[in-house]
Protein backbone atom coordinates (compact mmCIF):
# COMPACT_ATOMS: atom_id res chain seq x y z
CA UNK A 1 0.00 0.00 0.00
CA UNK A 2 1.57 3.31 -1.26
CA UNK A 3 1.65 6.38 1.09
CA UNK A 4 2.00 9.75 0.08
CA UNK A 5 5.35 10.82 1.10
CA UNK A 6 6.17 7.24 -0.98
CA UNK A 7 4.27 9.35 -4.26
CA UNK A 8 4.98 12.45 -4.18
CA UNK A 9 8.72 12.61 -5.79
CA UNK A 10 7.14 11.06 -9.01
CA UNK A 11 4.01 13.18 -8.88
CA UNK A 12 6.64 16.28 -8.55
CA UNK A 13 8.72 15.45 -11.77
CA UNK A 14 5.39 14.68 -13.76
CA UNK A 15 4.07 17.61 -13.20
CA UNK A 16 7.09 19.65 -13.65
CA UNK A 17 7.67 17.88 -16.85
CA UNK A 18 4.21 18.54 -18.33
CA UNK A 19 3.65 22.10 -16.82
CA UNK A 20 4.11 24.13 -20.16
CA UNK A 21 1.56 22.01 -22.04
CA UNK A 22 -1.15 21.94 -19.31
CA UNK A 23 -0.86 25.90 -19.05
CA UNK A 24 -1.73 25.85 -22.68
CA UNK A 25 -4.81 23.72 -22.22
CA UNK A 26 -8.50 25.10 -22.21
CA UNK A 27 -10.92 24.44 -19.23
CA UNK A 28 -13.82 22.09 -20.36
CA UNK A 29 -17.01 24.07 -20.25
CA UNK A 30 -18.02 21.88 -16.98
CA UNK A 31 -14.87 23.08 -14.63
CA UNK A 32 -15.59 26.55 -16.04
CA UNK A 33 -19.12 26.34 -14.71
CA UNK A 34 -18.59 24.85 -11.78
CA UNK A 35 -15.73 27.48 -9.98
CA UNK A 36 -18.31 30.42 -11.00
CA UNK A 37 -21.11 28.72 -8.88
CA UNK A 38 -18.55 28.79 -6.29
CA UNK A 39 -16.94 32.03 -6.41
CA UNK A 40 -21.24 33.13 -6.71
CA UNK A 41 -21.42 31.60 -3.24
CA UNK A 42 -18.12 32.87 -1.79
CA UNK A 43 -19.38 36.27 -3.00
CA UNK A 44 -23.01 35.73 -1.98
CA UNK A 45 -21.45 35.26 2.13
CA UNK A 46 -18.96 37.87 1.74
CA UNK A 47 -15.88 35.44 1.54
CA UNK A 48 -12.26 37.66 0.84
CA UNK A 49 -9.37 34.95 1.27
CA UNK A 50 -9.35 31.89 -1.06
CA UNK A 51 -6.14 29.22 -0.74
CA UNK A 52 -5.57 26.90 -3.87
CA UNK A 53 -3.93 23.86 -2.86
CA UNK A 54 -3.08 22.15 -5.92
CA UNK A 55 -3.41 24.62 -8.58
CA UNK A 56 -1.32 23.68 -11.52
CA UNK A 57 -0.29 26.33 -13.60
CA UNK A 58 -2.88 29.36 -11.77
CA UNK A 59 -5.59 29.07 -14.22
CA UNK A 60 -8.68 28.50 -11.19
CA UNK A 61 -6.24 30.71 -8.74
CA UNK A 62 -6.32 34.09 -11.30
CA UNK A 63 -9.88 33.71 -11.95
CA UNK A 64 -11.15 33.99 -8.25
CA UNK A 65 -8.36 36.82 -8.00
CA UNK A 66 -10.11 38.60 -11.15
CA UNK A 67 -13.48 37.83 -9.05
CA UNK A 68 -12.56 39.64 -5.71
CA UNK A 69 -10.76 37.45 -3.77
CA UNK A 70 -7.10 37.23 -1.70
CA UNK A 71 -5.68 34.70 -3.12
CA UNK A 72 -2.95 32.23 -2.19
CA UNK A 73 -1.40 29.27 -4.19
CA UNK A 74 -0.07 25.84 -3.66
CA UNK A 75 1.58 23.31 -5.87
CA UNK A 76 4.38 20.45 -4.83
CA UNK A 77 5.72 21.91 -8.50
CA UNK A 78 8.59 24.29 -8.71
CA UNK A 79 7.45 24.84 -12.72
CA UNK A 80 3.31 25.64 -12.03
CA UNK A 81 4.61 27.71 -9.21
CA UNK A 82 6.85 29.60 -11.75
CA UNK A 83 3.78 29.81 -14.20
CA UNK A 84 1.06 30.97 -11.05
CA UNK A 85 3.49 33.56 -10.28
CA UNK A 86 3.68 34.98 -13.99
CA UNK A 87 0.08 35.14 -13.73
CA UNK A 88 0.47 37.61 -10.68
CA UNK A 89 -0.57 35.44 -8.27
CA UNK A 90 1.18 34.81 -4.74
CA UNK A 91 2.14 31.08 -4.97
CA UNK A 92 4.26 28.70 -2.61
CA UNK A 93 5.67 25.46 -3.60
CA UNK A 94 4.07 23.31 -0.83
CA UNK A 95 2.31 20.19 -0.86
CA UNK A 96 -0.68 18.95 0.87
CA UNK A 97 1.23 18.14 4.40
CA UNK A 98 3.47 21.30 4.37
CA UNK A 99 1.03 23.49 4.10
CA UNK A 100 2.91 26.86 6.62
CA UNK A 101 -0.10 29.28 7.24
CA UNK A 102 -1.55 30.30 10.34
CA UNK A 103 -4.29 27.97 11.84
CA UNK A 104 -7.71 29.63 10.68
CA UNK A 105 -6.28 31.62 7.72
CA UNK A 106 -8.73 31.78 5.07
CA UNK A 107 -12.27 32.05 4.12
CA UNK A 108 -12.38 29.15 1.79
CA UNK A 109 -10.26 26.41 0.35
CA UNK A 110 -10.24 25.54 -3.04
CA UNK A 111 -8.76 21.72 -4.08
CA UNK A 112 -9.98 20.97 -7.66
CA UNK A 113 -8.81 16.88 -8.86
CA UNK A 114 -5.85 17.00 -6.45
CA UNK A 115 -6.64 15.40 -3.76
CA UNK A 116 -6.97 12.06 -6.35
CA UNK A 117 -3.48 11.47 -5.64
CA UNK A 118 -3.70 11.08 -1.74
CA UNK A 119 -3.67 7.32 -1.02
CA UNK A 120 -6.79 6.43 0.60
CA UNK A 121 -5.36 6.14 4.15
CA UNK A 122 -3.34 9.56 4.12
CA UNK A 123 -6.72 11.22 3.58
CA UNK A 124 -7.90 11.81 6.41
CA UNK A 125 -4.60 13.88 8.04
CA UNK A 126 -4.95 15.75 4.64
CA UNK A 127 -9.02 16.86 4.88
CA UNK A 128 -7.79 17.22 8.93
CA UNK A 129 -4.87 19.42 7.96
CA UNK A 130 -7.67 21.74 5.89
CA UNK A 131 -10.02 22.26 7.69
CA UNK A 132 -7.34 23.77 10.65
CA UNK A 133 -6.28 27.05 7.65
CA UNK A 134 -9.94 27.01 7.68
CA UNK A 135 -12.06 30.11 9.74
CA UNK A 136 -15.01 29.02 11.28
CA UNK A 137 -18.00 28.91 8.70
CA UNK A 138 -14.97 28.70 5.43
CA UNK A 139 -16.17 27.00 2.67
CA UNK A 140 -13.74 24.07 0.89
CA UNK A 141 -14.48 22.75 -2.55
CA UNK A 142 -13.15 19.65 -2.84
CA UNK A 143 -13.93 18.04 -6.39
CA UNK A 144 -12.39 14.63 -7.81
CA UNK A 145 -12.87 12.21 -10.11
CA UNK A 146 -14.13 9.48 -8.72
CA UNK A 147 -17.27 7.13 -8.44
CA UNK A 148 -15.81 3.65 -8.01
CA UNK A 149 -12.73 2.38 -5.42
CA UNK A 150 -9.44 2.38 -7.36
CA UNK A 151 -5.92 3.00 -6.41
CA UNK A 152 -2.50 2.54 -7.90
CA UNK A 153 -0.87 3.86 -10.51
CA UNK A 154 -2.78 4.49 -13.78
CA UNK A 155 -1.09 1.89 -16.40
CA UNK A 156 -2.30 4.34 -19.67
CA UNK A 157 -1.50 7.49 -18.10
CA UNK A 158 0.87 9.30 -20.85
CA UNK A 159 2.80 11.32 -18.20
CA UNK A 160 6.54 10.25 -16.78
CA UNK A 161 6.94 8.91 -14.55
CA UNK A 162 3.03 7.65 -13.83
CA UNK A 163 0.73 9.15 -11.33
CA UNK A 164 -0.75 7.73 -8.48
CA UNK A 165 -4.36 8.23 -8.38
CA UNK A 166 -6.74 7.00 -5.65
CA UNK A 167 -10.71 7.19 -6.57
CA UNK A 168 -13.42 6.84 -3.84
CA UNK A 169 -16.76 6.14 -4.16
CA UNK A 170 -19.34 8.81 -3.91
CA UNK A 171 -20.31 6.79 -0.40
CA UNK A 172 -16.30 6.69 0.90
CA UNK A 173 -15.91 10.10 -0.39
CA UNK A 174 -18.84 11.80 1.80
CA UNK A 175 -18.04 9.24 4.98
CA UNK A 176 -14.64 10.68 4.85
CA UNK A 177 -15.17 14.58 3.89
CA UNK A 178 -18.10 14.81 6.65
CA UNK A 179 -15.84 13.22 9.57
CA UNK A 180 -14.26 16.84 9.48
CA UNK A 181 -16.67 19.01 7.69
CA UNK A 182 -20.43 20.08 7.00
CA UNK A 183 -22.07 18.78 3.54
CA UNK A 184 -23.29 21.51 2.05
CA UNK A 185 -23.70 20.45 -1.61
CA UNK A 186 -22.62 17.37 -3.72
CA UNK A 187 -22.79 17.28 -7.23
CA UNK A 188 -22.43 14.09 -9.81
CA UNK A 189 -21.28 15.55 -13.46
CA UNK A 190 -21.14 12.90 -15.62
CA UNK A 191 -18.53 12.41 -17.94
CA UNK A 192 -19.25 10.11 -21.05
CA UNK A 193 -16.20 9.56 -21.93
CA UNK A 194 -15.06 8.12 -18.29
CA UNK A 195 -16.12 4.93 -16.65
CA UNK A 196 -15.74 7.53 -13.89
CA UNK A 197 -17.67 10.68 -12.83
CA UNK A 198 -16.74 14.09 -11.38
CA UNK A 199 -17.66 14.33 -7.29
CA UNK A 200 -18.00 18.20 -6.51
CA UNK A 201 -18.41 18.70 -3.15
CA UNK A 202 -18.77 22.02 -0.90
CA UNK A 203 -17.86 21.60 2.33
CA UNK A 204 -18.32 24.14 5.45
CA UNK A 205 -16.29 24.08 8.56
CA UNK A 206 -18.06 24.56 11.64
CA UNK A 207 -18.93 27.50 13.68
CA UNK A 208 -16.48 27.57 16.96
CA UNK A 209 -17.94 24.80 19.70
CA UNK A 210 -19.32 22.51 16.70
Amino acid sequence: MQTYDQVIAGLREAYDRQAEERDKREASSWKLEERQRFLAMLQEEGKQSLLEIGAGTGACSKFFQDGGLEVIATDLSSENVKRCREKGLTAYEMDFFHLDFPLRSFDAVHALNCLLHVPKKDLPEVLRAIRALLKPGGLFYLGVYGGKESEGFYPEDHYEPKRFFSFLSDEQLEAVATKFFELVDFRRISLEEDEFHFQALILRRGRDGE
